[in-house]
């Protein structure tokens, strides 16, 4: 059933953008990417617009009018669960119509991936590109099960004890109506809450995908590096044009880093202006109000948060480190005896290598681990708030006086 999970032997021929594979057929069933021709195309229009109505414009304002209306109903720990949730949909619904908008760019990242492809001069590296595109489907598999076992969690937890999953204001009828009602609006909620998990999650997890299949590329490189000059048979000029080849290689990657370059910094930023503050009132949540499956459901939401910025910014160390292994390794190739024009090539090529691919969210933040622990230390800010204040036995003892 999946079968891009698992490396393919080598007599298939697998391309680098297979490993995006999966989150493709993601972007298909939400509605982001029509066919080409037909009447269903027009058909397909209507379905895009569908999810964004829903997840981008409906749950956010909703769940807001709820809190105007039903404020009294909420006890603390309903509306700390909505209230964290409201304030990632609203980054969620910012990231999805950045991705969405900015999707000409991973079409144009797919071709390039292609041409890099050519490069691939022996089996050892088309394995490579078969094991990432095992890890990169696999990955994001990863990522669909957490994202939807959020939501799925969060709906069984809610409707087997009598309430609503999140409570988000509905004009058409009441929910406590009846059964009926009830469990309209319970399956409304999470049909939509669902269109917005599978956009957060491709909007999260491309950048991750992608700089795994560069960072591939990246080793690919590195072996060609290593290579040169090796081979006794070769003349000055053969081991010339195979530097020339590694300096091309070299650029078409920062081509590809500097196409999603826009995407990623828009997106990353947005998440860093929330991560710090999701993260604080969930932890609130699971550790102050929360029954035991309350906490399953927080966890999971917390699980997603984690999801959303630390392995993509764990892998910009990598990244970063890839760079600086680039250019020991050119340094520390077979150069020493080459031809003076060689020689000042390779010169310039490691003076280019020394300058990392650091990806920079909304032009101020560098994306690393640094700054998403830094972004993410305002969670215990708040914490520590809360306990010093004693606010989360003021907010109890308030709820049962009300009650």
């Amino acid at each position: 059933m999946f079968k891009l999970i698992k490396p393919a032997p080598l007599t298939e021929r697998v391309r680098s953008q297979d490993g995006s594979d999966y989150m493709y057929r993601g972007m298909t069933l939400i509605g982001w990417i029509p066919p080409k021709e037909g009447a269903l195309r027009y058909v397909y229009h209507f379905w895009t617009c569908l999810p964004f109505i829903f997840g981008v414009f409906y749950l956010p304002v909703g769940l807001v009018i709820s809190y105007v209306t039903e404020f009294k109903n909420f006890t603390v720990g309903q509306f700390l669960t909505s209230l964290q949730v409201a304030i990632n949909l609203y980054g969620a619904s910012i990231k999805s119509t950045i991705t969405y908008i900015m999707l000409w760019r991973l079409a144009k990242l797919k071709d390039l991936l292609d041409r890099m492809d050519e490069r691939l001069l022996n089996d050892g590296d088309k394995q490579k590109i078969h094991n990432m595109v095992a890890r990169c489907n696999s990955v994001y598999l990863f990522y669909c099960f957490v994202y939807s076992g959020y939501v799925t969690s969060t709906f069984f937890t809610a409707v087997c004890t009598g309430k609503i999953p999140w409570n988000v204001f509905n004009p058409l009828w009441d929910w406590r109506a009846g059964p009926l009602s009830f469990w309209v609006q319970s399956i409304f909620e999470f049909f939509s809450m669902s269109c917005v998990a599978l956009q957060d999650q491709l909007a999260d997890a491309y950048p991750l995908i992608f700089t795994m299949i560069l960072r591939t590329h990246f080793d690919v490189l590195k072996d060609h590096v290593r290579s040169l000059r090796m081979d006794p048979s070769k003349t000055e000029a053969d081991n010339f044009q195979d530097l020339v080849h590694c300096i091309k290689d070299h650029k078409m990657l920062i081509r590809c880093c500097n196409l999603i370059r826009p995407i990623i910094g828009r997106t990353i930023f947005v998440q860093f202006l929330l991560i710090g503050v999701v993260i604080g009132l969930t932890l609130i949540n699971m550790f102050f109000f929360s029954d035991l499956w309350g906490f399953v459901a927080s966890f999971m939401h917390l699980s997603t948060v984690l999801l959303q910025t630390f392995p993509f910014c764990y892998t910009c160390n990598l990244l970063i480190e890839d760079c600086d292994d680039l250019a020991n390794a050119i340094f520390q190739s077979n150069w020493s005896d080459a031809e003076p024009r060689y020689k000042s090539t390779l010169i310039i090529f490691i003076h280019h290598l020394q300058q990392p691919i650091v990806f920079i969210a909304g032009g101020i933040f560098p994306i690393t681990m640094n700054s998403n622990i830094s972004v993410a230390k305002f969670a215990f800010s708040i914490i520590t708030i809360v306990k010093q204040m004693n606010l989360a036995d003021k907010f109890e003892d308030k709820s049962k006086h009300g009650d």
